[in-house]
């Protein structure tokens, strides 16, 4: 979802910049535009004198603006952070034995735990997401639990079975991981 929401803010904000960009340079060559244009003809300022200076007096002007222009600073600074940090882990390093390695897909391998922590009894969905570095790896699991399931069990088999599964095979000595146990939403049943 954070990828789809980049892509869109990015994509608005490069269109709007090409649009008005695009309609300083064409009004500046000498075309023509509409009268409500932000630009008339190829001497015209972006803010006329009595523009700039008609709120003046107002004591809210000012602090509006800096207000407003400080929110969208923030704002960019945080799109910003989430941008440049990454979350998920994209590729494990595999010691293959001979000194070179192998790279396993971390998205592979999150599916592979998934799927086969899914599997295990009590539990009606997984999720898993690799986190740290490429050569120590760490793991989050999500466990959606069906309504009668014991969560100490289910932790106890996913250790056993899936995680010690994916740490044998990606050739690692540990595999830190933090589980959310979740049960499924049911209706009470009836005691009769």
């Amino acid at each position: 979802m954070p990828r789809i929401v980049n892509r869109v803010l990015l994509g608005l904000a490069g269109l709007a910049l090409i649009v008005v960009g695009g309609s300083v340079l064409a009004v500046g060559l000498g075309a023509r535009w509409p009268t409500w244009w932000i630009h008339d003809d190829r001497h015209d300022v972006l803010l006329s004198d009595a523009e700039r200076t008609h709120y003046r007096d107002a004591g809210w002007w000012w602090p509006t603006v800096l207000a407003v222009l400080a929110a969208l600073v923030l704002l960019s600074l945080w799109w910003l952070a989430a941008t440049l940090r990454r979350r998920r882990l994209t590729e494990v390093l595999v010691d293959t034995g001979d000194n070179e390695g192998a790279l396993l897909r971390g998205r592979a391998m999150e599916s592979a735990v998934a799927g086969e922590a899914a599997r295990l009894d009590g539990v009606a969905r997984a999720h898993v997401t690799l986190t740290g570095s490429r050569t120590s790896p760490e793991a989050r699991v999500q466990l959606l639990l069906q309504p009668h399931a014991a969560p100490e069990d289910a932790v106890l088999r996913l250790a056993a079975e899936a995680l010690t599964h994916a740490r044998d095979s990606a050739g690692l000595r540990s595999l830190p991981t933090e589980v959310d146990l979740r049960a499924v939403k049911h209706r009470a049943e009836r005691v009769s």
